[in-house]
């Protein structure tokens, strides 16, 4: 009974870097006499060009470290419409000092849930496996950013968390439960939720992971636990794929 939120927009934004030359130059005053003459001009700087995105995973990269379909076993199917990635080019980051005041909860109803944050990166990749047989849904994805924006994301997560205690369930129109805590044993810091709801047969859990400038993000409904052994397995999986 899960539904899918809408997945990122795939349009890719190339990063054009233009170098910055800085130029100094100085010349001397002439007395007028034959032996006189002014100073030098000072050599110019050379010139230099930064790339942001220089040493970051593009999505290609990223689509490498996704748990393969094996992963998953029998009954899973990979759904095409929640297959998206940034290709070998960088987009624009988008990222927000502060977490949105008012996030749209429902979100964490969907597998794009880490973009409740507000922060878009430069690249990602994911993809969603579903089980017809038990409307399981299981979902990866990874998203990499500038510097320490990484970080930020987290944090700004936490923040998500405590702004929505509960969101009313599309389908059933129940209150559904949000709770989350900070998970050991996962990349450099790792975050996990899980979604309760009395008319569900099974609750949800979302764990996020940062591992360097990648934050990894997995959704499961599957098992009898509220989908967490197959998400902390599944997040485990793709952080230790995940590199740089």
């Amino acid at each position: 009974m899960r539904i899918t939120a809408p997945t990122r927009a795939a349009a890719l934004l190339a990063v054009a870097v233009l170098p910055f030359a800085l130029t100094a130059c100085s010349s001397g005053d002439s007395d007028g006499s034959a032996g006189s003459q002014g100073a030098a001009s000072s050599p110019s700087a050379a010139p230099t060009s930064h790339n942001p995105d220089e040493g970051l995973a593009t999505g290609a990269d990223l689509k490498k470290a996704l748990a393969p379909a094996s992963f998953f076993g029998a009954g899973y199917k990979v759904d095409p419409d929640g297959v998206r990635d940034t290709g070998t080019s960088f987009q624009k980051q988008s990222a927000d000092p502060a977490a949105p005041a008012k996030p749209d909860c429902t979100k964490f109803g969907g597998t794009s849930w880490i973009a409740l944050t507000g922060d878009e990166g430069v690249s990602f990749a994911q993809n969603d496996y579903v089980n017809d047989d038990s409307s399981a849904d299981i979902a990866q994805e990874i998203d990499v950013f500038r510097g320490t924006t990484a970080t930020t994301v987290m944090r700004h997560l936490r923040k998500v968390v405590a702004a929505c205690p509960t969101y009313k369930d599309a389908d059933t129109k129940s209150v559904v439960k949000v709770a989350g805590t900070a998970a050991s044993g996962l990349g450099d810091e790792a975050y996990a939720i899980t979604l309760t709801d009395p008319t569900w047969t099974n609750g949800t859990t979302l764990i996020a992971v940062r591992k360097g400038t990648a934050v990894v993000s997995i959704m499961s409904t599957d098992g009898h636990d509220n989908g967490a052994a197959t998400a902390k397995k599944l997040a485990a999986k793709v952080t230790a794929a995940v590199t740089g």
